[in-house]
């Protein structure tokens, strides 16, 4: 009989089930307790009373576990020193989307070698989650395989889906099903309104194809996750994250009757790809907020121990320590200074 299946397939890998490994690698009862507090205290910053910034700062990705960890010891010091007006969660991002091709992130490729150990990978990003938690920093990663969130969801305090799958059916009813708040980021053309139908899909009850936390095919069904925001990121026509264009996404949220909180993602097309200019959008999005702004509620930074990012692929050992291998990042002193500077900008929010 003709072969009709799997004709360009060369491997089927078997992965461990998601509770094998959530059984190997469990969340500790403080550890759960951490993020419960964190993901009421986020939803509380996007939807209710608490004025304080949202801050999701952090590597573009983390390839390193060392250096990651050296950057959440800093990153979790500052975040206790500034708590009473800004809630820092860290970025800690495992999966890579690619325009074509690329290293596709810690999970799918832990050992940078093209050998994709994707079971390493997941128990090397749990592993790491677990790391940050104990350093009482809330966690914060991009969900791009429908598949991923069984294993690592229960240690993610918020989430994100990226502009290049922002439109997809799949992501969306993915979101619906997820137990943590979420940004939706606007698409790569900048276009607002793909973000806005994906917060609303992702608000209802969803029936999909996934897996059990046993490992098997299963139809997901949801309630729908209500939790879920925009995230202003610029796009292929230029930044948006001026006043015209804050009022011009409050105007669509409030036509599609969802809350008026709005992330600013200050890399990517909002600083043309130029991460030193990543604090200047910061300060501009804060000169609105000092100025009376309600809508704005966090920004995103992409951050590592030193600035720019280092050619990848090349061997291991040449890597350079606290460097990203993906997009280029602001330093830590920088980092500091940006997020004390935010500190000091959101004080008139606290004025009675």
């Amino acid at each position: 009989m003709q072969i009709t299946s799997d004709i360009n397939v060369v491997e089927t890998r078997v992965l461990p089930t998601p509770y094998e490994l959530l059984q190997s690698l469990p969340k500790t009862t403080a550890q759960a307790e951490f993020i419960t507090r964190a993901r009421q205290e986020i939803h509380n910053l996007i939807f209710g009373d608490d004025h304080r910034l949202l801050l999701i700062v952090g590597p573009c990705s983390i390839h390193d576990l060392a250096a990651g960890q050296e950057y959440g010891e800093r990153l979790a010091e500052l975040s206790r020193e500034v708590a009473d007006r800004v809630l820092i969660v860290m970025r800690v991002y495992f999966e890579k989307p690619r325009t074509t091709v690329g290293w596709k992130g810690l999970i799918m490729d832990p050992r940078l070698d093209g050998s994709h150990d994707i079971a390493e990978g997941l128990r090397l990003a749990r592993t790491f989650l677990r790391t940050v938690l104990d350093l009482r920093l809330p966690t914060a990663t991009e969900m791009l395989d429908p598949i991923t969130p069984q294993y690592i969801a229960d240690l993610v305090c918020w989430s994100a889906i990226g502009a290049r799958t922002t439109e997809s059916q799949t992501h969306r009813q993915m979101a619906s099903g997820l137990s943590m708040p979420l940004g939706f980021k606007n698409g790569t053309d900048g276009n607002l309104q793909t973000a806005i139908n994906a917060i609303r899909a992702a608000a209802q009850p969803q029936t999909f194809l996934g897996i059990s936390i046993e490992g098997k095919a299963s139809a997901v069904v949801t309630r729908g996750n209500t939790d879920c925001h925009i995230v202003l990121r610029g796009g292929s026509d230029g930044p948006n994250y001026s006043p015209d264009h804050i009022a011009a996404a409050e105007r669509l949220l409030e036509k599609a009757r969802l809350p008026k909180a709005i992330l600013v993602d200050c890399s990517h097309g909002n600083s043309a790809k130029q991460p030193e200019r990543q604090p200047e959008v910061l300060r501009a999005i804060m000169h609105q907020v000092a100025t009376g702004n309600t809508s704005i509620m966090g920004a995103m930074i992409e951050s590592n121990l030193f600035g720019g990012n280092q050619p990848f692929p090349q061997p291991r050992e040449q890597l350079l320590h606290g460097v990203s291998i993906t997009d280029p990042c602001i330093d830590w002193p920088v980092t500091e200074a940006a997020i004390r500077e935010v500190h000091a900008a959101i004080a008139p929010r606290f004025r009675s």
